[in-house]
């Protein structure tokens, strides 16, 4: 006997559709948070953060999003809804319990955690997101620069970063919109390899999360096809567009150099940093799987839709462009959670490491 037929690892959003998944098929599921609640990275994001989409298209299976449909929830309304999620599972939850490494032994996965216990399962989630790698990617003279660096996860709000000279990285949805925050209280640049790219937040009098949905885009199963992801645009409703038009903050090409406080321009023009707050993204927060032989070079893991290529039983839920556009947030992971769900119990059970159920 295992100690589950499944174990999920990760409580955030990814982790509480998985374990729904599995739990409405039957499943004994255990579900490891290594944090004190089932809640995920959300506490642990900017203050100000909000959805880019509205409370209607932001729910998880099983639970709508509470209040005004077509409001667009704030992070503290965001980690309530997941306590809400959490604690309407059918599942054992047990927090404080971060993986430290995955064995498999003859079909069996086994999850150290680093309090020192372990768990069994056949089957194995893994739906830890991205929060716990934030990418620095190789920056002209980071090594020298003489001021404080940040990285968007570390970032909170302004109130500490008033009346420095600041340079944000990046050209996606949270650099922006922190830069933009940024510039309310100190003197901000927007550096990035090439400009901002920008979506209408509602086109034609509604949201674009409407037309994705109606348009079947937003689901239409695009991933598989991509070999790249394409350049993230960022969803404004005019505010960002107008403050980088007005240079507040002002929009630059990425500096050449680093060199104490100094900072060289591709043009030549040198100007002075206190702080760099990097919005340069993420990767796949999956240490626990080295050892296991699941993932590529680059630590990314190996799979066809959020079902491993190489393990039998092992599943992904979370990942960008897993599947579709929205397999990363809250209004796509519950869709990926069923396939990929359906597809590895099928598979355990057609090799009898699960009874044969509904």
């Amino acid at each position: 006997m295992t100690d589950y037929d499944a174990v999920v690892i990760g409580g955030g959003q990814s982790g509480l559709a998985a374990a729904h998944a599995l739990s409405t098929r039957g499943l004994r599921t255990g579900l490891l948070e290594a944090g004190d609640e089932p809640v995920g990275a959300w506490p642990h994001y900017y203050d100000s953060l909000t959805l880019f989409s509205p409370a209607k298209y932001s729910a998880l299976p099983g639970l709508a999003f509470p209040g005004d449909p077509q409001r667009y929830p704030r992070r503290d309304e965001v980690i309530d809804y997941l306590r809400r999620c959490a604690a309407g599972l059918d599942v054992d939850i047990v927090t404080g319990s971060r993986v430290e490494t995955v064995t498999c032994d003859t079909g069996v996965y086994t999850a150290h955690t680093t309090t020192g216990s372990s768990v069994t399962a056949p089957i194995l989630m893994a739906a830890t997101g991205y929060f716990g790698s934030p990418n620095t990617p190789p920056l002209p003279g980071l090594d020298t620069f003489g001021g404080t660096v940040l990285h968007t996860s570390d970032y909170r709000g302004p109130a500490a970063l008033a009346g420095q000279n600041i340079i944000v990285v990046g050209a996606g949805n949270s650099a922006v919109q922190i830069a933009t925050e940024l510039a309310e209280v100190a003197i901000v640049t927007l550096a990035s390899r090439r400009p901002p790219k920008f979506m209408p937040q509602r086109p034609f009098g509604r949201d674009v999360h409407f037309w994705l949905t109606v348009t079947g885009f937003d689901r239409a199963p695009l991933g598989p096809l991509l070999r790249t992801p394409p350049t993230q645009q960022v969803l404004d409703t005019g505010r960002y567009r107008r403050a980088l038009a007005s240079d507040n903050p002002q929009p630059r090409p990425l500096f050449t150099g680093l060199d104490g406080d100094r900072v060289t321009w591709p043009d030549g023009a040198t100007t002075t940093a206190d702080t760099l707050v990097l919005g340069t993204g993420y990767r796949p927060h999956l240490p626990y799987l080295t050892g296991l032989g699941a993932l590529d070079g680059s630590d990314r893991p190996l799979h066809r839709q959020g079902v491993s290529t190489t393990h039998a039983g092992l599943g992904y839920v979370g990942l960008e462009w897993q599947r579709s556009l929205s397999s990363a947030s809250l209004r796509g992971v519950g869709r990926d959670a069923d396939r990929v769900a359906g597809r590895v119990v099928a598979a355990a059970r057609a090799r009898r490491a699960l009874p044969i159920g509904p």
